[in-house]
């Protein structure tokens, strides 16, 4: 029998999806941020409500921890 206690708990495949999950949430969160006016006073509806701010935005960061749900599930081979 091999000694298994030095092996790691992930494989390379795992630690790449886990990585690309991390790029999907940051560039969703990006995605969602800004929109502010410099002034209280203003209110830019177009900005803050944008298709992709409160659509496309959102998808992107729940996909991205699907995926990392699925990189940590993913058996190693």
């Amino acid at each position: 029998m091999e000694n298994r206690q030095d092996e790691f708990a992930f494989g390379k495949k795992n630690y790449q999806l886990l990585i690309a999950a991390a790029a999907i949430v940051l560039v969703g969160f990006i995605l969602m941020a800004g929109g502010g006016a410099e002034s209280p006073n203003e209110f830019h509806y177009d900005e803050i409500f944008s298709p992709v701010r409160i659509t496309l935005a959102p998808i992107l960061v729940l996909s991205g921890f699907v995926l990392a749900i699925v990189a940590i599930m993913k058996k190693t081979d």
